[in-house]
């Protein structure tokens, strides 16, 4: 898998306003919706591959499982891989990403060696997001970035799929980690050897 130019980081810091969640439970898996209309305008006339349907009930786990106090108190979503060697989070209509569980440098074959912050300074990516709008990309993010604290996050199993305010991740043993934003299509797939920044649905 090829990789891209540098990306900006999408966020300044984790720490961002949430508004109040509304739930919606399904018989074996739960999706957490608010019910936020889609935007009306276009960000992009190539856009991405559409999603495909949503999961069955099998496929999906219970958000609420995953659900913690993020550093600003709000909610978010927090799994770590089977490995336990990457730590990820959906922050509801904000972003999804993933992080070394170390909180390290992300060890990915192919990344980037720095990225512009949102002061303007370079510096070596911690993390690979997804944003509700626009591209996939790596970033350089403060702790605790994606990873709980305190940790650790719940597993998110082979073959499941989490589903939260518009976005979605699962994880994979032929492609790794994976997650896209629901609105924009946009996302990324990772392991430790290789990046795309597309989104790699279960296979059907």
């Amino acid at each position: 898998m090829a990789s891209r130019p540098h990306h900006r980081a999408l966020l300044s810091a984790l720490p961002l306003a949430v508004a109040a969640l509304t739930a919606v439970a399904c018989d074996s898996g739960t999706v957490v919706n608010t019910d936020e209309p889609r935007p009306t305008t276009e960000t992009s006339t190539t856009p991405p591959p559409p999603l495909a349907n949503r999961p069955t009930n099998d496929a999906l786990v219970n958000a609420f499982d995953y659900a913690a106090p993020g550093a600003d108190g709000q909610t978010a979503y927090y799994f770590t891989s089977p490995s336990k060697r990457w730590d990820c989070a959906i922050v509801p209509r904000v972003a999804a990403g993933c992080q070394s569980s170390t909180g390290s440098t992300i060890p990915i074959t192919g990344a980037p060696d720095t990225v512009t912050g949102p002061d303007g300074s370079e510096a070596a990516p911690n993390a690979i997001q997804v944003g509700r709008l626009g591209d996939a990309g790596f970033a350089t993010l403060a702790a605790p970035g994606y990873s709980p604290d305190p940790g650790p996050a719940t597993v998110l199993p082979f073959g499941k799929v989490l589903i939260v305010s518009g976005f979605r991740c699962n994880v994979q043993e032929a492609t790794g980690i994976s997650c896209a934003s629901e609105v924009s299509g946009n996302g990324f797939t990772f392991s430790a050897d290789a990046f795309t920044l597309q989104y790699t649905d279960l296979p059907a």
